[in-house]
């Protein structure tokens, strides 16, 4: 498959497969067309794809700084952080190692923290194709239009949104959450440094002064963009998954990467847990 002349190519990228990655549940912006996906690092839209042992990441508009552009897909896509070795740890225990042989190539994004909080706030009890449903409606109503996309609106640009005016977007009882992240985001009340210096136990508590922020979305956002892979979201799958197939506990392998185990432990329990 053949990119643009400004393609960022990184070549013999194992544990990494698009499939696996984008549609674990842990984001709502990318969609497949053929043989690649679609969506935004950041801002700026892009194609994603495997060429072999390379991955292909392919921006769809103009990048004025080709080096800093490189080094930020590297972080959101965690290309740095070695996925071979926390797999061999992980296999010390036998049903982590069959665990991950359902999500081989599953990697942990590193997303911008305020799409993150606003998308797993509309999370809540919601399924994936109406969340992504969603999110592309608040993205096509008040984001930037970069190309044919519209890239997830800022703090600042929703700022004078009311309550109402997200509740016309169809997120229901959600529509009073999002108000006051954004408010306590521009305010300064909460941010991404404060999240991600303070220790985990307080980083939870820190979140959880949003309106409708409990601990399973304090959760996602602290391991979903400020790379805090202690952090472990339970929902009522998940924790059904760890006591079928953690009775005793969980192993002393995933320790401090329970987030990052949890994917794999989810990808199991997809096809082999009874619903």
């Amino acid at each position: 498959m053949s990119g643009g002349k400004n393609t960022l190519i990184f070549e013999n990228i194992s544990s990494f497969e698009p499939d696996q990655t984008f549609n674990c549940g842990q984001c709502f912006r990318w969609d497949k067309y053929g043989d690649s996906y679609r969506g935004f690092v950041g801002e700026v839209p892009c194609r994603i794809y495997r060429d072999g042992a390379n991955l292909c990441v392919e921006p769809l508009c103009e990048i004025p700084d080709r080096a800093e552009f490189e080094k930020f897909v590297r972080r959101y896509l965690a290309l740095d952080t070695d996925y071979d070795a926390i797999k061999q740890k992980f296999s010390q225990d036998e049903t982590m190692k069959k665990a991950i042989s359902y999500g081989e190539g599953i990697r942990v994004l590193n997303q911008p923290f305020f799409e993150t909080l606003i998308t797993f706030i509309i999370s809540q009890n919601n399924n994936i194709p109406r969340i992504k449903k969603l999110v592309d409606a608040l993205s096509q109503k008040y984001g930037k239009k970069v190309g044919d996309m519209y890239a997830f609106p800022t703090a600042l640009r929703l700022k004078d949104v009311t309550e109402r005016e997200y509740a016309e977007l169809r997120v229901g009882f959600r529509a009073k959450y999002i108000y006051d992240a954004v408010q306590k985001v521009n305010s300064g009340r909460i941010n991404e440094k404060t999240a991600k210096e303070l220790p985990y136990d307080d980083a939870v508590k820190y979140l959880c002064q949003i309106k409708g922020v409990g601990p399973k979305v304090a959760d996602c956002v602290l391991l979903f963009s400020c790379e805090k892979y202690d952090a472990l979201p339970k929902d009522v799958w998940i924790k059904r998954a760890l006591r079928e197939m953690f009775p005793n506990g969980l192993p002393e392998c995933i320790s401090g990467l329970e987030g990052i185990a949890q994917q794999y432990i989810f990808q199991y329990a997809r096809y082999n847990l009874n619903k």
